[in-house]
């Protein structure tokens, strides 16, 4: 079996672009994979083309072997774009795999250790940013079986924040706590903001509420930034998911002050990359909560991710959250029970398939991007709904 051709789809998700691949095959098999990375929609598929002529007629099974191809043999670094454009290419190939041994892909990550996932929420609290529409917001979340639940409630905060704001951030994590009871598990997102001393200020007002972790206080760039305040605050930090190889992890593991590692599969470059790191993290005793704010095949993927991985301790899920017609974009979605927890694919492959008519349907626009330091941010409302508020009185 050899790779005959690889599509590329975009999918007009109004906070975020996804970013699909097909891999076709001389067989007739075909595999799906994602390559979304925010506001870079076009970008990786532009770099999925350029790189394709890598693995066109090779062997989909030989997913190491593509994986090398992909991520060394072009030589300059083309980061988390590169490495997004790998992941899909990668995750498709190991679809295809699974579907020709007829196995799940978590068989081909070393076996199921787990028959459900624990799952947080993210993307639930598009609302004003006040602290009596949070709570209601949380409430909600909790009514519709989630036990842990990630916010960011800092506004647009850069490096710094003034006292009014810090305040009005403060309350509305209390404000959530006291909605939801002190058995829902609450992970406070500092999406890379901060100043050492501004994360360290917040990390210590934080330990009033028992969250879970504090994540990402600051720019992923400086590594030796985020050990600082994980060393000098009194609750648990997370980072991880914005590093894009096994290297950078290498570096933030061996510090040994991060309480938990979020890789991201696609900024990481595929599945296998995930996986390695998982196991990385396993041997400094540490666990993984990876990063998931892409798109449904993103999640599918993760989910075989977890249930591989014997140190996986929850799973970022956005897609209760997101538009309505996502749940007709894919032949296959989790469900999630009353435990809080997600069911697994069982077909082969990543039991998951995309229909293309609805990808058509919904176009990829230009604007959709997450604009995290632009006002109203949290409502994730995408570029069209944002042209057309700043469109002129009368506009058509």
């Amino acid at each position: 079996m050899r790779i005959r051709a690889i599509e590329t789809h975009l999918a007009g998700n109004p906070w975020k672009n996804w970013m699909f691949v097909r891999v076709l095959t001389d067989s007739g098999l075909t595999g799906v994979g994602e390559g979304t990375l925010n506001g870079f929609a076009r970008t990786t598929e532009a770099a999925v083309h350029e790189m394709k002529q890598l693995v066109i007629g090779r062997d989909p099974f030989d997913i190491e072997a593509l994986s090398l191809s992909l991520l060394r043999d072009l030589y300059s670094d083309g980061g988390q774009i590169q490495r997004c454009a790998a992941a899909a290419i990668e995750m498709a190939c190991l679809d295809i795999k699974g579907k020709a041994l007829g196995v799940p892909v978590y068989q081909l990550l070393g076996g199921q250790v787990r028959d459900r996932i624990r799952a947080y929420a993210n993307g639930w609290y598009r609302c004003d940013r006040t602290p009596a529409a949070f709570a209601e917001a949380a409430r909600a979340t909790v009514r519709d079986g989630f036990t842990a639940l990630k916010f960011d409630p800092f506004g647009t905060a850069h490096l710094s924040l003034s006292k009014v704001e810090e305040n009005l951030a403060i309350s509305i994590i209390a404000a959530v706590r006291a909605a939801v009871g002190d058995r829902v598990e609450l992970m406070i997102e500092g999406h890379c903001r901060f100043s050492v001393g501004q994360a360290i200020s917040i990390g210590h007002k934080l330990a009033a509420f028992d969250i879970t972790w504090f994540e990402e206080p600051c720019p992923h760039h400086a590594i030796q930034d985020t050990i600082e305040v994980a060393r000098r605050v009194p609750v648990p930090v997370s980072s991880g998911e914005s590093l894009a190889s096994k290297q950078r992890f290498a570096e933030l593991i061996a510090h040994g002050a991060i309480a938990v590692y979020q890789p991201e599969i696609m900024v990481l470059g595929g599945m296998t990359q995930a996986r390695q790191v998982c196991a990385m993290v396993e041997a400094a005793n540490g666990v993984v909560a990876p990063h998931n704010a892409q798109g449904p095949i993103s999640t599918v993927a993760c989910l075989h991710l977890a249930a591989s991985c014997t140190n996986y301790l929850i799973q970022e899920y956005f897609d209760c959250y997101n538009v309505a017609w996502e749940k007709d974009l894919v032949t296959w979605h989790p469900t999630l029970g009353a435990d809080g927890c997600l069911d697994l694919p069982t077909a082969p492959g990543l039991g998951c398939d995309l229909n293309l008519e609805v990808i058509a349907a919904h176009p990829y626009h230009e604007g959709n991007y997450l604009p995290l330091f632009a006002e109203a941010w949290q409502r994730r409302e995408g570029g069209a709904a944002r042209a057309q508020l700043a469109a002129p009185s009368g506009a058509g």
